[in-house]
């Protein structure tokens, strides 16, 4: 009578969780900490003034002048320089929409608050630190493309806003498919290829973009909804 064998099972090892899971995991609870503001959730229910708005709008200004200052900077750089895409660019959609929603005067009538003047200065010490450069990087133009959808069509339909006309920050006609784009932006923060330390730096500056995100709504909950301040 014959004996069937069975095959030596060979364990595999465990796959490594990717870089971008990772950072994602360890920095959603300060995520959270600025979506779940006052100010954040006035926007997104669709009742906050079209005077707070324009005021978010304007603090975005002065964030992404300095962001897009200082990824220029780096577009050359072997960590920062693969982020770097000019389709992504939000200032010329920022200055649109706030012309339409301030008027040709605009930049006379807008300035930066505290915590938008420490969130500008951070991301333009970031010239000197490509894998911080990505955390901002990330944490601004990732939830442009995902929760910035959302608010792309609560504000138009809260202020009336028409034809792009005060939301165009929110269009990105030149990415194609945003899952897509994305997916892609993922599979790029995985291959960067840094060491451990450079990992945790990453993820440090991604926590601590959030806080200043937070700083600013915080900011404009006093100016625009008290009861958040």
């Amino acid at each position: 009578m014959s004996t069937a064998t069975e095959a030596p099972t060979t364990a595999v090892p465990d796959q490594p969780e990717p870089f971008s899971q990772r950072l994602r995991a360890a920095t959603w609870s300060d995520h959270r900490a600025a979506e779940d503001h006052g100010f954040t959730r006035a926007l997104m229910d669709g009742t906050l003034s079209r005077a707070g708005y324009a005021g978010m709008v304007a603090q975005h200004y002065f964030a992404y002048v300095a962001l897009e200052e200082t990824g220029a900077l780096l577009a050359d750089d072997p960590v920062a320089g693969g982020f770097h895409r000019p389709e992504l660019e939000r200032v010329p959609a920022l200055v649109r929409d706030l012309e339409h929603l301030l008027g040709a005067d605009w930049r006379e009538r807008i300035s930066p608050t505290p915590a938008t003047r420490t969130y500008a200065a951070r991301i333009a010490q970031m010239a000197d630190h490509p894998e911080g450069y990505v955390a901002h990087h990330y944490t601004r133009y990732m939830g442009d493309v995902s929760g910035g959808q959302f608010i792309r069509r609560v504000a138009a339909g809260a202020y009336g806003l028409t034809d792009e006309a005060g939301v165009a920050f929110y269009v990105f006609d030149g990415l194609g498919s945003l899952p897509r784009f994305r997916a892609g932006y993922r599979e790029r923060l995985d291959s960067l290829g840094l060491d451990e330390a450079a990992e945790a730096r990453l993820v440090a500056e991604t926590r601590l973009a959030y806080q200043l995100n937070t700083e600013v709504f915080a900011d404009l909950g006093r100016m625009y909804v008290p009861i958040a301040a």
